[in-house]
């Protein structure tokens, strides 16, 4: 079965072609990362197997795509980026999600932004290049509370680092867990105690604006949150109102409802937000494990199939 990465940047790319250096995959890579969906079924073509890192993939556009049986798409998203259900149910096309990949890199990342927000460096930073002398308080992060929304690889990691540096650390999860050094709360609990609360459930029907406004008035007062998970897990209208009016402190994003950022997006606007894009699992070794999972993918479909 053929396989064709359909939008991989140069760098995704040179790491598909040197672990695939042994031909183990029947793969063609496609280096555009501005594909857009109307031109998938010719990037296709009759390829079986379409590897997709951020590309939409609507129902309509993949039943073009005369050969697709299977899309293996790069991350844990891909609800983000296309219906698994109709895709099933229109042509039988299996949707296969990695996970685990970028566990520690997206934990740093969390982490840096819990620093970034509660010193407020990203503040501090811009005013200084602009010729300003600003000094702020920071929150002594040491002895203080961390709330983990979600407790999955990534939580686990970041519960590690914060118990590091002194941090409490609390989680709530949807299916009962366990963890050393965490204690499990309710939710309620979860977010009136939480200095810092971050976000880590995956996104699905169920979670989908799961920290609405009446959530996050339940939150403690002069909270941060951070979020590395899906920006449409957060009402983002509540969270900017939030931060106007102080209820919440800081917020460190990584993720956003609508991507790229658009231009003016209000969110650009407030002092007391820290910004990336979207690039948490953006290390050589979470590169070398995502693609390593999607060729394992491939690989299995291939075996599968031969049966």
């Amino acid at each position: 079965m053929r396989a064709v990465f359909v939008d991989a940047s140069d760098a995704l790319a040179d790491v598909a072609e040197r672990l695939n250096a042994g031909g183990g995959v029947d793969l063609r890579i496609h280096r555009d990362v501005d594909v857009t969906p109307d031109r998938i079924p010719a990037v296709l073509g009759d390829a079986e197997i379409a590897i997709i890192d951020h590309t939409h993939l609507p129902t309509d556009i993949a039943l073009k795509c005369k050969g697709l049986r299977h899309v293996v798409f790069l991350g844990t998203g891909a609800r983000s980026y296309m219906n698994p259900e109709e895709l099933e149910a229109a042509r039988g096309i299996s949707v296969h999600i990695i996970k685990g990949y970028g566990d520690t890199a997206v934990a740093e990342m969390a982490f840096a932004l819990m620093w970034a927000a509660a010193k407020s460096l990203a503040a501090m930073d811009g005013a200084m290049r602009g010729g300003q002398w600003l000094r702020m308080e920071g929150m002594q992060l040491t002895g203080k509370t961390l709330g983990l929304l979600g407790y999955g690889g990534i939580g686990a990691e970041m519960a590690r680092l914060a118990r590091g540096i002194g941090m409490k650390v609390i989680a709530w999860n949807r299916t009962p867990r366990d963890g050393e050094g965490v204690e499990f709360v309710p939710l309620e609990r979860l977010l009136a105690e939480s200095h810092v609360l971050s976000v880590h459930l995956l996104l699905n029907d169920g979670t989908r604006g799961f920290l609405s406004r009446e959530r996050i008035a339940a939150m403690r007062d002069g909270a941060i949150l951070v979020n590395t998970a899906r920006g449409a897990v957060v009402d983002e209208n509540a969270m900017m109102d939030a931060l106007g009016s102080g209820k919440l402190a800081h917020a460190g994003l990584d993720v956003f409802a609508v991507e790229p950022l658009p231009p003016n997006h209000p969110l650009t606007k407030l002092p007391n937000v820290t910004l990336s894009a979207h690039s948490a699992f953006r290390t050589p070794e979470a590169s070398d494990n995502l693609i390593e999972a999607a060729l394992e993918h491939c690989r299995r479909i291939q075996r599968e199939n031969r049966k």
